[in-house]
Parts: structure tokens; C-alpha cells; sequence
């Protein structure tokens, strides 16, 4: 009875029961956020994001950041493109100013490093004058990204002793305070990293050797460093402008000119990366995606995000109340999906302060990602079978010999089949369901990742679950790529997918031959490989 009267009072409190993730008021960060790959993000800029009231960022900011801010963080876009500029800098500093003097921690995430060429300097130096705390966290410039991402040494003993950072964005005939690129022409054992240069490249390449570079100095350019999509290319101080329009290579790229490049094709490493140059559809929940995404963006792809359907809490209290009144007199505890472990414990902890509360009952789940939510939770789990099907784990439960009249309690959502339940209940168990969430279907009318695959196409689409598949045959007509456009392969994860897939019309190109992401980017890699 305690345990049950514990769990009323703090549902009805559920809002105060949230943890204060602000540790410290009224305060700005000037945060690098990388050249783009959210792996190069240092631990403090990650700490940050997800402690932050207020993010302001900028156009290159990869959109995985935003996901590590909290539920209720304001996130202010304030992105600079050529000729497009969503505020000016005097408003940016003013909203800086704002936030902070209103009590709130503010992020201010900035491509690259704040330092470099981002001006963070300006900013920094207008919250000093006006008094307003703040701190100042570097990152990943892009000039290190591309030359590291492109095989390319920015120093190099004997070649090269130097190392110049240029910026390229105002035009040397017009704007008095632009860079005087004859000067740096006569620097024989330098590297020039030139940023924001694309728009004047022909130019600035023609000024530095009107200053006495060498036309045949190795130069590269290198657009999209860290990501899927980065393209390069190499040639001379002479050959690459044309090089580069005939790539039609443009902004945001970095211009790499010096010694340095010779030979870079034998260490581009990252163009080789076996998806590299790839572009893959991912149909999974925002809340799962992630994972997915990286090991593609490890293996050199640009993954486009595309979640199909949503995860919503569907526990009804009253259901709730009585399933957790009665938790200790349940033998099995039953986890079909990670989405079930994540929003039944989500209850239970606002319910119940220790896990202990759970009793002695066994745990088995269906599939290992299950599992690993489970075990993090110091739990163990008792049965997995490696297949990962609902049917393979019924079969493990009932060779155990547990089942004849032990009560069991299974997790589910809203979409789940009934065949586990069927099986142990012909197994003699006493079974409960406890739907704790709900499948929900994205509306894709006026999405940019939908437009964006109408447009661009993509190599593969991933499929990782039935409701997926029929979200996507659902809403085929906002999906059908344009005329011309490259139409992708579609990858399943597992014969249920697989089913759905074709009753839904969708060919099956290839099947992870386990069900689980390493295997379905396994059968990726191979499938594309061979194609």
C-alpha cells in the first residue's frame, strides 16, 4: 500500500518531480560546435547543450546538437549564408544580452571555433562591456577537419614550417580591409588555409601568384569537411579554379594551397570509407535514429533523417495504478521493443524511488538493443535469444519450464502483435499486457527532409520496423522523388519488416540477416557494394 500511495502523490506532482538542469544563472557560452561531424564536439560543448535554457546557433550547426538540448530549451536560429543573413550581429549580441540578463543560460553555438573567423571575438568582447558573465569553449576548426578528412598535413618537416589561416570573403578589388593575397605569394615553406573563399577563388588564386606562388604549388579544395556529402579536389595553384567548377564545388569549403597536398590521394582515408559518398534515407524515430546515423556517418555516409513515426506515452493511469500495485507478485517481466523499456521506466521512477521496488522477477527481452537499455539500468536480463523475434523469445520462455501458472507482465505499445501473448498463455502462463506508448504517424506535408529527398533522391532506404514500412506506403505521394532523381534501394531489418514491405508493394533489396542495426548496415554495405 505505501508503494501504491507513493505513486499517486508523485504523478499528481509529475512537473516538480523534473530535475534543474541549470546549475548556473545568467550566463553566455561561446561554444564551438565542430566543423560539422557531431563526433568532433568537445565533452564540455556536449555538457552545455544539454544544460542549456537558451541555443543560439548558426547555419552550420549539424541538427544532431539540438537534439542534446532539454525538452524545453528555446532554440533561436541566427544562421549567416552568403547574401542571407537570418539577423544582424548587433541583434545577435543584443539576444545574447537579453537571455542573459533575464537569469538564463545561453549557448551560443558557433560552426567550427568561436575564435576563428566566427566572431566570437566581437561578441565576447560586447558581454564584457556590458558586464554579463560568460565562457568561452573552442572547437574543431574547419580548416583542421578538411585537411585531416582529405589526407592532408597542414604541416610537414622539410615541406612546410607554417601555418597561415586566411579569410577570403571580401573581395580584394573593392573592400579596403580584404586580404592582400600578393603578400602571402612569396612564402615558400607556408600553408595557406583560406576560409570563405569559394566566391573569389579564381581571383585569390591569381593575386598569390601575381605575389610569386608558383602556378604549380599544390592547392585543394575541400567542401563538407567531416560529413557524408564532403567532395574534394586537388590540383595546382594554376588548374584549380577550373578544377573546382568543373566538381561544381562551392561554399562552405576550405581552400588548401602549399606543399602539403602533394600526395594526398595516398592518405584520403576518409574517401574511402566503404558508404562514403553514399546518401541513405533513415525512417527511424528521432529518438532512435541516432544510433543508426552515426554508424553510417562512420562509414562515410550522409544519412538524411526522415522519422516516419512518432513515440508517444500511452499508459492510462488507471491501468497504471493496478499494474504497479500488483509488480511484486509478477514472476516474468516482459520487454518487447526499446521504446517499451524507455517509457515503463519513465513511470515507474516517477512511481517508485528505488529500483528494488521491482521484486525478484525475471527479465527477458526481445532483441539485444532491448536488452542493453535494460542492463544499463543494472538489471539483469535472463533470456534474449539471438534472433531477436517475439516468437523466439516465447519459445525460450517456455523451455525454461517457468511458465505453468506464473504470472507474467508484458510491455507493449500500441502497434505490438499478439503472437508472444498467444504463445505463453498456451503455455499455461497467466498473462498481462501494459500498453506504455503509442506509434504515431508523422506528417510529412511541409517537411524539409521530405522535400529534401524529393529533390536529391538517396541510394538506400532504411526500414526498421512494420509501422515504418506502412507510414512510408502511406504517405508515398509527399515521398516520390523528381524526374531524374537517383530512386534508392530499400533495406529491411528482419522478416517482419520484410513482410510488410512487400505488402505494402515495397521490393525487398536486401535483409539484415540478423534482426538488429549492425546487421542491416552490414547487408547495406554489402548490397551497395555489389551494385
Amino acid at each position: 500500500m505505501a508503494a501504491e500511495w507513493t505513486l499517486v502523490v508523485r504523478l499528481q506532482f509529475d512537473k516538480s518531480d523534473q530535475p534543474n538542469f541549470s546549475m548556473t544563472k545568467g550566463k553566455v557560452f561561446l561554444v564551438g560546435a565542430g566543423p560539422g561531424d557531431p563526433g568532433l564536439v568537445t565533452c564540455r560543448a556536449k555538457e552545455l547543450i544539454a544544460s542549456a535554457d537558451v541555443i543560439v546557433y548558426d547555419y552550420l550547426v549539424h541538427p544532431e546538437l539540438l537534439a542534446w538540448c532539454r525538452a524545453d530549451c528555446e532554440k533561436i536560429y541566427v544562421g549567416k549564408r552568403p547574401q542571407r543573413h537570418a539577423r544582424p550581429q548587433d541583434e545577435i549580441e543584443a539576444l545574447l544580452i537579453a537571455r542573459a540578463e533575464a537569469g538564463l543560460r545561453v549557448v551560443r553555438l558557433k560552426g567550427g571555433d568561436p575564435f576563428v573567423f566566427g566572431r566570437g571575438g566581437e561578441e565576447a568582447r560586447r558581454l564584457a562591456a556590458d558586464g554579463i558573465p560568460f565562457e568561452i569553449v573552442p572547437g574543431v576548426t574547419a580548416a583542421l577537419a578538411a585537411a585531416a578528412c582529405a589526407g592532408i598535413p597542414l604541416t610537414q618537416r622539410n615541406t612546410s614550417s607554417a601555418l597561415i589561416f586566411l579569410t577570403g570573403h571580401e573581395d580584394p578589388q573593392t573592400h579596403a580591409l580584404a586580404t592582400d593575397w600578393r603578400r602571402y605569394g612569396a612564402l615558400p615553406d607556408a600553408t595557406l588555409a583560406i576560409y570563405m573563399g569559394m566566391g573569389h577563388l579564381r581571383l585569390i588564386l591569381s593575386e598569390l601568384m601575381a605575389g610569386g606562388l608558383p602556378p604549380a604549388t599544390p592547392a585543394a579544395v575541400v567542401q563538407w569537411a567531416s560529413l557524408g556529402r564532403q567532395r574534394s579536389v586537388a590540383g595546382s595553384a594554376a588548374t584549380l579554379a577550373d578544377l573546382a567548377d568543373s566538381r561544381q564545388l562551392d561554399a562552405p569549403a576550405v581552400i588548401l594551397v602549399g606543399q602539403v597536398v602533394r600526395g594526398h590521394e595516398k592518405v584520403n582515408w576518409f574517401e574511402r570509407l566503404p558508404l562514403f559518398g553514399r546518401r541513405i534515407l533513415v525512417t527511424r524515430t528521432r529518438e532512435q535514429a541516432g544510433d543508426l546515423r552515426r554508424k553510417l556517418e562512420l562509414l562515410g555516409a550522409e544519412a538524411l533523417e526522415l522519422p516516419l513515426v512518432e513515440i508517444r506515452p500511452a499508459a492510462d493511469p488507471e491501468t497504471t495504478l493496478e499494474i504497479f500495485a500488483e509488480l511484486g507478485r509478477y514472476d516474468w517481466l516482459v520487454f518487447t521493443s526499446a521504446n517499451g523499456v524507455r517509457h515503463f521506466f519513465d513511470l515507474f521512477l516517477k512511481g517508485f524511488r528505488d529500483l528494488r521496488a521491482l521484486g525478484v522477477m525475471r527479465i527477458a527481452c526481445v532483441g539485444e538493443a532491448t536488452a542493453r537499455l535494460v542492463r544499463a539500468l543494472h538489471l539483469e536480463v535472463e533470456l534474449c535469444p539471438e534472433g531477436g523475434t517475439a516468437e523466439e523469445l516465447a519459445e525460450a520462455m517456455i523451455t525454461s519450464g517457468s511458465l505453468d501458472h506464473a504470472k507474467v507482465l508484458v510491455i507493449t505499445g500500441n502497434l505490438n502483435r499478439d503472437t508472444l501473448v498467444k504463445k505463453l498463455e498456451t503455455a499455461r502462463a497467466i498473462v498481462d499486457t501494459f500498453q506504455v506508448y503509442e506509434n504515431v504517424r508523422t506528417d510529412l506535408a511541409g517537411s524539409s527532409a521530405a522535400e529534401d529527398f524529393r529533390q536529391s533522391g538517396a541510394d538506400a532506404v532504411l526500414f526498421a520496423s512494420s509501422s515504418a514500412v506502412q507510414a512510408f506506403a502511406a504517405q508515398a505521394g509527399l515521398l516520390q522523388p523528381t524526374a531524374g532523381v537517383k530512386r534508392p534501394l530499400a533495406g529491411s531489418i528482419g522478416p517482419r519488416t520484410s513482410e510488410a514491405m512487400r505488402k505494402a508493394g515495397i521490393r525487398v533489396e536486401f535483409e539484415a540477416k540478423e534482426s538488429n542495426i549492425d546487421a542491416l548496415v552490414d547487408a547495406l554495405v554489402e548490397r551497395l557494394n555489389a551494385h
